[in-house]
C-alpha cells in the first residue's frame, strides 16, 4: 500500500493503476447528512474518499461540501453509485452524467453498481447487468468514471459479468465487519484482481458492545470502533465507516498509529461470521 498525498492514509492501487484511500468516509440516507461533518472530515482529518450513492440523495450537498471545503478535486476520491431504477444502457449514461451535475466534477473516481438485481419485466437479472455494465464500459472509456466496479455482488453475479462484458470490476464493495466476514468473496475477488471494499465495519454499532473487542480496545488503549476498523483495514479492505458526528469521525480516522498483534487479528477473524446487519429486502438476493 502507498500513502495519499502527504496525509499518512494509505491508498491500495486498483487493477488499473489508480489509487484508492484505504479509508474513506461513508455517507447514506440513513441517519441524515451532516454539512459541517463532512467539512470537518475533508479539512481536519484528513480524509480525502467520499462515498455516496444516487440513493442516498446528498450528492448536490456533497458538492457544497466540497466547493467550501478548498480541498483540490485531483486529490480526492470520489464514489458513487447507480441506483437499480436506472439500469439499463441509455438511463445508466443519464444517471451517471446526472451524478456528475450533482455532484459538481466532470469525472467520478469510482462509480458502483448499487445491487445485483433491477426485476425489469422482459428482462432477466443477468442480462440487465450486461446491458448496464456495458454502458459502464463505454463511460470508463471516454474517462468519465476512472474507475468502475459494483456492490453487493456474489461470486456468481461477478462470475456472469466476466463471461458477458469486457471489463472486470474494479472494485466489489458489500458488509463487512467481525461478524460478517465473507472470506470466500474476498479469495475470489483478490484471485480475479478486484479490489473489495467494505461497509457497516462497525456492524451498526453492535460490534462496540462486544465483549472481546472492548477486551481489545483495553489493550491497545483505543475505542472499540478503532479496533474494528483497524481489524478492516489489517486484513486489506478499503474501509468505509459512516458518521455524522464530528467526534466519531475524528476517531474513526486514528487508526494508523497502532498494529493489532497476529494473535489479535485471529481472534476477531474467527468471530461469529454469516450474520448480516443489511438485511436485503430489495432487490433479491439470488444466484442467478
Amino acid at each position: 500500500m502507498d500513502e495519499s498525498q502527504g496525509l499518512g492514509i494509505p491508498t491500495v492501487e486498483l487493477a488499473n493503476g489508480f489509487n484508492i484511500p484505504i479509508l474513506g468516509l461513508g455517507t447514506s440516507h440513513d441517519g441524515g447528512y451532516s454539512h459541517s461533518s463532512v467539512l470537518y472530515a475533508l479539512k481536519e482529518c484528513g480524509i480525502r474518499h467520499i462515498d455516496t450513492a444516487k440513493r442516498y440523495g446528498c450528492e448536490s450537498y456533497l458538492n457544497k461540501a466540497i466547493r467550501e471545503s478548498g480541498v483540490n478535486r485531483e486529490s480526492l476520491w470520489i464514489t458513487t453509485k447507480l441506483w437499480p431504477g436506472d439500469y439499463g444502457y441509455g438511463t445508466t449514461k443519464a444517471a451517471c452524467l446526472e451524478s456528475c451535475r450533482n455532484l459538481g466534477v466532470d469525472y467520478i473516481d469510482l462509480y458502483l453498481m448499487h445491487w445485483p438485481d433491477a426485476n425489469v419485466p422482459g428482462k432477466t437479472n443477468r442480462e440487465l447487468r450486461a446491458e448496464t455494465w456495458q454502458a459502464i464500459e463505454e463511460l470508463y472509456d471516454e474517462g468519465i468514471c476512472r474507475s468502475i466496479g459494483v456492490s453487493n455482488f456474489l461470486i456468481s453475479h461477478l462470475e456472469q459479468l466476466k463471461e458477458d462484458c469486457d471489463i472486470i470490476p474494479h472494485v466489489n464493495q458489500a458488509e463487512y465487519h467481525p461478524f460478517q466476514k465473507p472470506q470466500e468473496l474476498v479469495d475470489y475477488c483478490r484471485n480475479q484482481g478486484i479490489v473489495f471494499e467494505g461497509y457497516c465495519p462497525l456492524a451498526k454499532g453492535l460490534a462496540l458492545s462486544h465483549p472481546d473487542i472492548i477486551k481489545k480496545a483495553e489493550k491497545y488503549k483505543c475505542t472499540p470502533a478503532q479496533i474494528c476498523i483497524r481489524w478492516s483495514i489489517q486484513n486489506g479492505i478499503v474501509t468505509i465507516p459512516k458518521s455524522t458526528k464530528k467526534e466519531r469521525i475524528w476517531e474513526n480516522c486514528q487508526v494508523f498509529d497502532f498494529s493489532l498483534s497476529g494473535e489479535d487479528m485471529v481472534s476477531l477473524n474467527s468471530l461469529k461470521n454469516n450474520s448480516k446487519i443489511i438485511t436485503l429486502t430489495f432487490p433479491l438476493w439470488k444466484e442467478h
